[in-house]
This record gives structure tokens, sequence and C-alpha cells, in this order.
């Protein structure tokens, strides 16, 4: 017995020794590694800060030698653009950075973002879509020029001179500078944070909703149809987005007063639910009545099943920070709506574009909420001088770069539906903002792409894609003609680009790049060194 006793001592040293020593070895392989990704963060960052950006702001590619960028639209050198994946896309980026590693570095990189978007903060408190260094001459001239040749990018071909809330421009500045005051209470950013917040309240219409751009303009009307920048927008999450974005300033500033046009704005949207059949939400509505209307001349007034997807979620949200269970009424007939919208196999067969998951079904995009019919859009023309924009009920030959229909998953909505409805009150109250007491943080991490955790081989792979100079060249997406002043011609029924991104040698819109040409891109930036943060915050916890 005393044999057994004395073996099994020394079987179990062995083993602990051994497992030890592979503890002690993974632990050193975890920490080089860990090193090896700070030093990349840090180089990737140094570069893009000091090399890419302009006094702290961002467009969205560049050039490997700088002599060309683009944003939505080409870009000079001087210019800022606001839009994601934009500059405050990266200022949240580098806060994420800071809150990961805990490195100074990372937060002074981003006041120096913060201080550029205060510097085009607009003095209405919002900001456009891009701002230009060079001044506001220069970015008129850029308007009159690239902007005005750009065919399929209408918002771009007049200057306004006011803030949007489109495409998330005035909203995604907000959320940075929020993030920025309440990191460190700093009252250098309480200012403009105070600013941008007046201008969310006091562009607010009574009804609840928001215009899509402010101080109200109505100097353009195009194509015969009546200025739409002032119609109460949902397009691009406009709404919702700002609806967000005071709740932020609610949960964690406590701002009181700032919770009635919350609600308000959010029981609008209640009300902006059509009527069964068609029971589904419009991109734009008219104030006076609250009826569907249009936007760009690819935008027609309808009932948008997408936008209808998108509300679903959207209201389901509004139950869980509310409690208040008319949030949910409208849903079933909005997927009722969507299922009776269905093409058939024989407009599947014309689509050609398969599903992206099971369970998904092929719907028109617009819905004429008068008829029902599906309206289709297509385009014929070179440029923006000949070419136009028309609807049809033919789902061939649409345009690619604005889908006339969308894919969408009723199993998955009805499912977001019937949790909701298991969810009890109390338990909703344990964590809504609205019905606790006391203010909550923010989210640690605002950036997000993966739900998955890189593993080591994506990584190391990453760390050794970054180029000497500290960058990670990523073949060009997108390019474009430059501007060229385009001749009187007549209309045209060309119908050679009626399915391109771009039209002739005269057309400033971007369109993809298939020359292999590198380039440096704000996106790509953003998600590597998010997947290195989301590997140092998963990886490590779990190795530990």
């Amino acid at each position: 017995m005393k044999v057994i006793n004395r073996k099994f001592i020394v079987i179990l040293l062995s083993l602990m020794f051994f497992s030890f020593n592979t503890l002690q070895g993974r632990e050193k392989k975890t920490q080089k590694l860990d090193a090896q990704i700070l030093s990349t963060m840090k180089k990737a960052t140094h570069f893009m800060m000091d090399s890419a950006s302009y006094r702290g702001g961002f467009v969205w590619e560049y050039l490997p030698d700088l002599s060309r960028q683009w944003g939505e639209l080409e870009a000079r050198r001087t210019m800022v653009w606001v839009q994601p994946p934009g500059t405050p896309s990266v200022g949240h980026l580098l806060l994420d950075a800071y809150h990961a590693t805990h490195d100074e570095y990372y937060y002074q990189a981003a006041q120096k973002v913060a201080n550029c978007l205060i510097w085009g903060q607009l003095d209405c408190g919002g900001w456009n879509y891009v701002f230009d260094f060079a001044g506001d001459n220069s970015l008129q001239q850029w308007y009159q020029t690239v902007g005005k040749n750009a065919w399929r990018l209408e918002e771009f071909q007049h200057y306004y001179g006011n803030a949007t809330f489109d495409d998330l421009g005035t909203i995604s500045a907000a959320k940075f500078l929020l993030r920025m005051y309440v990191e460190k209470n700093d009252p250098v950013y309480l200012k403009p944070l105070k600013k941008v917040i007046r201008f969310v309240l006091k562009s607010q219409y009574p009804v609840g909703g928001w215009p899509q751009r402010y101080p109200l303009m109505y100097d353009h009307p195009f194509q015969g149809k009546v200025d739409y920048t002032s119609f109460i927008t949902l397009n691009d999450d406009a709404t919702p987005e700002t609806i967000d974005f005071l709740s932020q300033c609610y949960q964690s500033l406590g701002l009181k007063d700032v919770k009635e046009p919350i609600l308000r704005a959010m029981h609008l949207m209640i009300l902006l639910q059509q009527g069964a059949p068609y029971a589904g939400w419009s991109d734009q509505y008219t104030v006076n009545d609250l009826k569907p209307a249009h936007a760009r001349s690819y935008e027609p007034r309808s009932v948008n099943t997408g936008t209808t997807a998108m509300m679903i979620g959207r209201m389901i949200h509004y139950y869980y920070l509310t409690g208040d269970s008319r949030f949910l009424t409208g849903i079933p007939a909005a997927i009722h709506f969507i299922e009776s919208m269905k093409l058939p196999d024989s407009e599947i067969a014309k689509w050609r574009r398969p599903a992206r998951e099971k369970g998904d079904i092929l719907v028109p995009r617009f819905v004429d909420p008068d008829t029902g019919k599906p309206l289709y859009v297509h385009r014929k023309g070179t440029n923006v001088i000949n070419g136009i924009y028309y609807l049809d009920q033919n789902i061939s030959q649409t345009i690619i770069h604005y889908s006339s229909v969308a894919y969408i998953n009723v199993k998955w909505l009805r499912e977001m539906y019937q949790k909701a409805l298991d969810t009890s009150y109390s338990e909703i109250s344990k964590k809504s903002p609205f019905l606790c007491d006391g203010l909550s943080q923010l989210p640690k991490y605002y950036t997000r792409y993966n739900e998955s955790c890189p593993n080591v081989g994506d990584v190391e792979k990453l760390i050794h894609s970054l180029s000497g100079k500290g960058v990670w060249l990523s073949p060009l997406k997108s390019t474009s003609h430059p501007y060229k002043l385009i001749p009187d011609m007549p209309a045209s029924e060309e119908t050679k680009d009626a399915c391109t991104m771009v039209g002739d040698e005269y057309d400033t819109s971007c369109y993809p790049s298939t020359t292999g040409e590198k380039a440096i891109s704000t996106k790509e930036y953003i998600h590597n060194m998010f997947e290195l943060i989301s590997f140092l915050d998963d990886y490590n916890e779990r190795v530990r």
C-alpha cells in the first residue's frame, strides 16, 4: 500500500508540474500575443491619425499617396466626412480602444477627432454630411461641381447650408460628443453637447418627429415635386436614431426634460403605421396630415417593406424601454402586410438573386399606399442632365444602387414579437432606463461588426498584414470620374446605364473599382481594430 501511495504521489506531482509548465507556457504565449496586438493597434492608429486624417477628420477611402480621397463622393483633402464610416465612427473606435487598453494615447486621439467635429459643428448645433476646413466657399464650390454632377446622389446636388439627420450625420457626431463628455466629465465637451441637444429638441415637430434637414428649407423643388427635406423622416433610421440619442442623454446625464420629447416621438411611431391592408411604415411623411410622402426621385411615395421590418424591431425595443404594450399592438398587422406582398416564383425567377437565409421571402420594397401595387425603379440616360428615374411594375432591369425589392425573414420577426409578449413587465422594469431610478452607464463599446470573436489565426494574420508604415492596405472599393463640365444635351432614351452604379464620364457618382488598386480604408481600419479589441476582451478572458 505504501508503494502504491508513493507512486500516486509521484504521478500527482508530475501532473502538477506539467500543468504548471503548460499554464506558464500558455501565459507567456498569451502575453506575447497581447503585446503584438497592442503594438499593432498603436502603430495603425498612429498612421491614421498622423498621416491619413486631416486635422483629426477622416473620409472613407484614400489612395496611398493621398492624391485622391472619397467619402460618398470624391472629396478634397481639406474635407471631413461625418457620415459613417467617417469621422465620428473613428472617434467611437478610439474610445473603444481606450476602454479595452486603458492607454491614454487613444483618449488623446479621440480628443483630436472631437475637436475636429466641434470645428465643423454648425451654428444651429447639428452637422451636414461633410464640412471643409478650407471654408464654406470651398464647400459650396464642391457642391456646384462634384455634388451637382452626381447623378444618383441627389442629396448632394443642392447646397442647403443646414444640418441633416440623414445617414446618421448629426446623430453619430452627437453620440460621440456625449461619450467624450461622459468619459471624464470634461467641460470642454459640455458646451457643444448642450448645443446639439438644443438643436435636436428645437428641430422636433410638435407631433413628435424630425425633418430630414434643419433649419427647415423649402428651396429645392425637384422634377416638379416639392422639397422633401422638411418631411418627417424614418429613412436610414433618422427619427429612431434621434430617439436613441436622447435616450442615451437621459440615461447617462439624467436630463429629465428630454423624457417627454422621447415619449412623444415614440408614440408618433404608432400613429405613422398605415392601416390595413398595407399596415406598414413609410420612409417620409408630410407633417400636417402624416401621410406617406416622396423623397429623392427613386424614393417614391410608398409604404416600404424594409422600413416596416426595421420599425417592427424598433417598436419591440420601445416596448422594452417603456413596458407599454401599445407599441406591440400593430406588429401582427405589419407582419401580415409583409407576408401579403410575397412575390410569386415567376417574379423571383426574374430577380435572379437568391435569398441569404432560410425563411427569407422576396417582397417589393416600395408599395403604392393607395393600390398595393409594387413600384419598381428604373432609369434611362447617361448623366444628371440627360437622365431620369421612373417607376413601373416591371421587376426586371431595375436600378442596382437602390434595390427595388427586399428579402425579409418573417419567421425571425415573429420570434422577436413572441419573445416580447413573453417578457413580463417586472422583467422589463429591472432593465429599462425609463423605469429604473438613477443613472446608467453607456455601452462600453459602440463599434460592432461580427458577433463572434476572431480566432488566433485571424489575429496573427491581421498583425502580419500591417505594413511597415502602419497601414492596412486593401483593394480600393470605390472610385469615380473626376469632375468635368457637362455640355448641353437633350434627354436620352439610352439604357446601357440602367443597371450600373455610374453613368458616363460626366457622372461623378462613385462606382466599384475593379483595378485591384490598393487603398487606405477608414472602414477597414475600424474593422481590423475592433477585431483586435474583441480578441483582447474575449480570448484572453477564456485563456486565463
